[in-house]
C-alpha cells in the first residue's frame, strides 16, 4: 500500500499544489474505508471534514420535501468529497452515502484551515481548488433538480 503521501498525487484537486504543502496535507490526512450503504454525513449535520475518493463511489443527496432523498451527483475516484467545513455555520449542504465500498484520505476541516492560516498563499490558492469544487455541486444540482421538475421553456 502507497503512502497518504505517495497516493496525494493522484488526485487531479492537488495536481501542481507545491510539494511542501503536498507534505503538510500528508501530515494531516489519514486513510478511512465505508462499507456500501453507510451514511457518511446527513444534510444539515455538523461539517468537520473532508476526504479525497481512492475508490469506490459516494452518492450526493438532497432531502426534497414530497420526494425523500433525491440523488443529486455522484463522487468518484480521484475526487474530493465535501467543503462544507469551510463555511459557518459549518453545516453539510447535501447528504452523503457510499455507494460501494469507499476508500479516501479524510482530513480535519479544523486542521486544514490552520495550515492555510499559517500560509496564507498556499491557503488562498486550496481555497481556490475548493471554491471549483463547490461550484461544480451547485451546478450539477440545479441541472438535476430541473430535470426533476421538468423544466418546460
Amino acid at each position: 500500500m502507497t503512502s497518504v503521501r505517495e497516493s496525494l498525487g493522484e488526485y487531479p484537486f492537488l495536481d501542481e499544489l507545491p510539494e511542501l504543502w503536498l507534505d503538510r496535507l500528508a501530515d494531516l490526512g489519514h486513510r478511512v474505508s465505508y462499507p456500501a450503504g453507510l451514511r457518511l454525513f446527513s444534510e444539515g449535520g455538523h461539517a468537520e471534514h473532508f476526504w479525497l475518493i481512492s475508490g469506490g463511489a459516494v452518492g450526493l443527496d438532497l432531502h426534497v420535501p414530497g420526494r425523500g432523498d433525491v440523488l443529486i451527483d455522484t463522487v468518484h475516484p480521484g475526487s474530493v468529497l465535501g467543503w462544507s467545513w469551510l463555511f459557518p455555520p459549518y453545516r453539510w449542504h447535501f447528504g452523503a452515502v457510499a455507494a460501494s465500498t469507499v476508500h479516501a484520505v479524510q482530513f480535519s476541516g479544523v486542521q486544514v484551515m490552520s495550515l492555510c492560516r499559517d500560509d496564507p498563499a498556499g491557503g488562498m490558492e486550496l481555497m481556490r481548488r475548493f471554491m471549483g469544487v463547490v461550484v461544480d455541486r451547485l451546478q450539477a444540482t440545479r441541472i438535476r433538480l430541473l430535470d426533476l421538475y421538468g423544466y418546460q421553456p
